[in-house]
C-alpha cells in the first residue's frame, strides 16, 4: 500500500482570489512505513509576497524569485504522486490550492476520492483536544524542536509520523502483510524499503501529557454519571 503525505506553503488563504502555491513537500510512506523516497520543490508564483505569510514560512519574494513556475515542474510532481492516496493535514486547503495550480497549468484536477484529512483523524481520536499539527506531536511525543518556522517538507515528514500514530503506531507493517501484498508494495515503488521487525530500533515509551481543560472536561463527565462500579466496590471495602 502507497500512501503520500504531503504539505504546502502559500501566499495566503484563498487561490480563487489570486493567492499561488509557493512549496511542496511529499514523503512516502509504504504499508505504513517511510520508504525513504521524498519530493520537494520551491515555486515561483509570480506575484507579491504578503508579510503576514512570510512570517509563517519565512520564503521572501527574493527568495523564490529564481525558483521555477509550477508549470516547469508538475510533470514530475505528477509522476511522484502517481496514483496513491493523499494525506494531509487540513487537507482540503492543500487539495485547494494544487488542484487550482493543477487547472491553471490545463492540467486534470487531483480526486477528492484520493484526500484522507488528518485533521479529521484526530477531531475523531481526540474529540475536544487541540488539532494543530504541533498539538498533535506534543501529544504524540514526537520532537519538533527543529520546527522554528512552516516548511513544507518538514511538515510531512511530522505529519508522517502523526499519521502513523494515529492509524495504530509502529506496530504497523511489521510483516503481517501476506505475500501478495508486500510484492504490489514492491512493484508500486523502487525505493522500497523492507524492514525486518528484530532490526527495528526500540521506541522509549510514550509520554501522554493531559491538560488542565482535558482534566475538567473529565471531572464534569464522571459528575454524570449514575452508581459507577468504583462507588459499588467503596462500598464493599468502607
Amino acid at each position: 500500500m502507497r500512501e503520500i503525505i504531503f504539505d504546502t506553503e502559500t501566499t495566503g488563504f484563498d487561490p480563487l482570489t489570486g493567492d499561488r502555491l509557493v512549496e511542496i513537500g511529499c514523503i512516502e510512506l509504504i504499508n505504513r512505513v517511510p520508504s525513504g523516497a521524498t519530493y520537494h520543490c520551491y515555486f515561483n508564483p509570480q506575484r507579491n509576497m504578503p508579510a503576514s505569510a512570510q512570517a509563517v514560512h519565512g520564503l521572501s519574494e527574493t527568495f523564490l524569485s529564481d525558483k521555477p513556475l509550477f508549470a516547469d515542474r508538475v510533470e514530475e510532481l505528477l509522476e511522484f504522486l502517481e496514483d496513491s492516496m493523499l494525506v494531509a493535514h487540513n487537507a482540503r486547503f492543500d487539495f485547494g490550492f494544487l488542484n487550482h495550480e493543477l487547472k491553471l497549468c490545463s492540467r486534470p484536477e487531483i480526486s477528492l476520492d484520493r484526500m484522507i484529512d488528518t485533521v479529521a483523524m484526530a477531531r475523531t481520536a481526540h474529540p475536544g483536544a487541540k488539532h494543530s499539527l504541533d498539538a498533535l506531536c506534543t501529544r504524540y511525543g514526537i520532537d519538533r524542536s527543529h520546527r522554528v518556522k512552516h516548511g513544507a517538507l518538514l511538515d510531512a515528514e511530522l505529519l508522517a509520523q502523526v499519521y502513523i500514530e494515529l492509524t495504530g503506531g509502529r506496530q504497523i507493517g511489521l510483516g503481517f502483510a501476506d505475500d501478495e501484498s508486500t510484492e504490489e508494495a514492491n512493484e508500486n515503488s523502487e525505493n522500497h524499503v523492507t524492514i525486518d521487525a528484530a532490526q527495528r530500533p526500540s521506541r522509549p515509551p510514550r509520554l501522554f501529557s493531559v491538560s488542565p481543560e482535558e482534566q475538567q472536561r473529565h471531572r464534569k463527565f464522571v459528575e454524570t454519571l449514575s452508581d459507577p462500579l468504583w462507588s459499588f466496590e467503596d462500598s464493599k471495602t468502607g
